[in-house]
Formats: structure tokens, C-alpha cells, sequence
């Protein structure tokens, strides 16, 4: 629909679609008010809605992959993390987000912060709810935890993400924070897609570590479906039988979303790698296959972390990271995003 067609307008669109057998969902993208169909639709059933007042265009998407599909939408969608000024995903700049895999105390917080931001970082994460393969795993430490990364905001000015693990969860931790991360575990928990998209916060989804490409796409449109169009995607490794490395890092993967999709994808090299030796030279990989930033797992006392310390940089190897990624970013023709709010970069 138009930007400025009028509610009279659009249902009357509804019935044209009910007196041809078609069912419809409304959603919003930006300022735009869609219909979407479940069904197919004809050449000729596309030609009368499209000439019905109100109505921009006619978008015919075949297969299941709609929302996210470059044939809807063939410009790259800019995600905008925080407030407005904030670091924006998906354009021109390439966005580095980092911090610390678990949030585990006030000083640890204060000091991986402290980091990150000097070295560059343009975006804090931290996992207040942390979802183990082992029930004997630190889970991190709950509404505490998100009470110390809103500190952090606070202080350091840098917008904050963190993971929902559960639907009910999802109000208050995007009260406390700029983006919601769904991991790899709940890639495929429809119910929290939906309430995380309900949110109104930007969506970091991961793809599934045993999960096709086109799986994690239709996981991006449970999202997108309930009217949220801030999603980003991110690469974090999938199963392999290769125990050389934690997960193997399909890098293929990131071109082709980036082909398939209009949606902006992040490569996490932390978690696919688990080898901190491994992150610098699959961060730059990324940057130069397309991809739009990078998630990387930051801690200043990594041999005592509680949870994937093995993994983690220390400050001064993401120091040296971001120095390395800044010519291979300005090679593909972006430049490396610097933080720009009043944050202890600046002070």
C-alpha cells in the first residue's frame, strides 16, 4: 500500500482479496502498510489489486521465502541499532560488535567495556540469560545480569545486545536493551520469533547449528511477519565432523544470503571458531566474502570467564583485530564504524 493510503482504502483491498479466495496478514515495513497472502496469486488477480486505489505494487514471491526475499525488497535493508545517530547495520559502515559471551559482575563489565570501546567497537553485547548444553553450565545471571549491561549503556554510551531466551522474557530484556539476539538454540522457537519481533526492537537472529540456509531465512519471516523488518542475520558456525575447530564457519553461507536476501548478516568468529587464534583470520575472511560486521566474544580475564573463556580475545588481541580489519574493510569499499556518542572513546 502507499505510504498515504487511507484505512477506507486498504480495506477495501481485504475484500478484494477475500472475494478471490485469498486470505491476508497485515504488517508494516517502515512506513509502508503490506497485505500478505498465503496462497498463490494469479496474473490476473495481481493486475485488479493493483489497480485498486491505495495499492503501490504487486509483489508475486515464489516459494516460502517472501519477507526476506530480494525479489520483494531488492535494496539492502539498513538496520539501526539505538537510538537515532546510532550505528546502523547493513550500510556503508561495517559494524563491529563485542563484549563478553556472559555478563558475570559489575568490575568484569567496567573492564571489557572499557575495551571494547577504545579499540572501536560501535555496539556492547553481553548474555544476561545464557542457555548451556550442560544444566551444570553457569546460565548467567538473569535480571542482574541486564541491570549491569543498562549500566553499561549508561556509562559508556554504546547501544547494548543481549539475548531472549524465552517469549516471556522478551519484554524485559528489550527494556533494558537495544537489540534482542535469539542463538542458535532458538532459531527455530516460533513462539519467541514472534514476541521478539512483537517487541519493536531490532532481532539478531543466529542461524541453527545444524540448520539450512533457507531454514534460517523462513526463521527471519516469523519475525518479519508480525511487522518487524530490523532483522539481522548472523553466522555463527554449524555442525560438522570436524573437531578441529568448535563449528565450521560457512562463509559461503554469508555470500549467499547476502544474494537471497536484502537482510544485513554479521558473522560471529568466537563461537565458530572457539579458537581465539582462529578469530582474527576468519574476521577479516568475512569482511572481504560481504558480510556486514562481526560479533566477537571480548574478555579481559579470559582464564577465569564463566562461560567460553577458551574462545574469547583479550583486549589487547582485539585491539590488534581492529587495526588488521580497518584496510580489508576499506578494500571492499566500506569503512570500519567508529562510535558516535559521547562514549569513553571520545572522552
Amino acid at each position: 500500500m502507499r505510504p498515504r493510503a487511507t484505512r477506507e482504502q486498504l480495506e477495501y483491498v481485504i475484500g478484494l482479496l477475500h472475494e478471490n479466495g485469498l486470505t491476508s496478514v497485515s504488517s508494516t515495513m517502515a512506513d509502508i502498510v503490506m497485505l500478505i497472502t498465503e496462497e498463490s496469486v494469479t496474473p490476473d488477480i495481481a493486475a485488479t489489486i493493483e489497480k485498486a486505489p491505495g495499492v503501490d505494487r504487486v509483489v508475486v514471491v515464489p516459494g516460502t521465502q517472501r519477507l526476506t526475499s530480494r525479489i520483494f525488497r531488492p535494496e539492502d535493508t539498513r538496520v539501526q541499532v539505538g537510538p537515532a545517530g546510532g550505528p546502523v547495520i547493513g550500510g556503508p559502515e561495517f559494524v563491529v560488535i563485542a563484549g563478553p559471551c556472559a555478563v558475570e559482575s559489575a568490575p568484569q563489565m567496567n573492564s571489557v567495556a572499557d575495551v571494547v570501546v577504545a579499540s572501536g567497537a560501535v555496539v556492547l553485547r553481553g548474555g544476561a540469560f545464557k542457555p548451556r548444553t550442560s544444566p551444570y553450565s553457569f546460565q548467567g545471571l538473569g535480571l542482574a545480569g541486564l541491570t549491569l549491561l543498562a549500566e553499561q549503556r549508561r556509562r559508556t554510551g554504546l547501544p547494548v545486545v543481549t539475548e531472549v531466551v524465552t517469549a516471556d522474557d522478551v519484554k524485559c530484556v528489550a527494556e533494558e536493551s537495544d537489540m534482542l539476539q535469539i542463538g542458535t538454540r532458538n532459531m527455530q522457537n516460533f513462539d519467541l520469533l514472534r514476541a521478539a519481533g512483537e517487541s519493536g526492537r531490532p532481532v539478531l537472529l543466529k542461524r541453527g547449528m545444524s540448520s539450512t540456509i533457507e531454514e534460517w531465512l523462513l526463521a527471519a519471516e516469523y519475525v518479519m511477519h508480525v511487522g518487524n523488518s530490523s532483522v539481522v542475520l548472523c553466522e555463527r558456525g554449524i555442525r560438522s565432523y570436524d573437531r578441529s575447530t568448535r563449528f565450521t564457519l560457512d562463509l559461503g553461507a554469508v555470500a549467499e544470503a547476502k544474494r537471497l536476501t536484502h537482510l544485513p548478516v554479521l558473522v560471529d568468529p568466537s563461537h565458530s571458531t572457539g579458537r581465539p587464534h582462529l578469530v582474527g583470520p576468519m574476521s577479516l575472511a568475512a569482511a572481504s566474502c560481504g558480510a556486514d560486521g562481526l560479533l566477537i566474544d571480548v574478555h579481559t580475564d579470559a582464564r577465569n570467564a564463566l562461560c567460553d573463556g577458551n574462545q574469547a580475545l583479550s583486549g589487547e588481541q582485539f585491539s590488534t583485530l581492529m587495526e588488521r580489519l580497518r584496510p580489508v574493510v576499506e578494500a571492499v569499499g566500506r569503512t570500519l564504524a567508529r562510535p558516535r556518542s559521547q562514549s569513553l572513546a571520545q572522552v
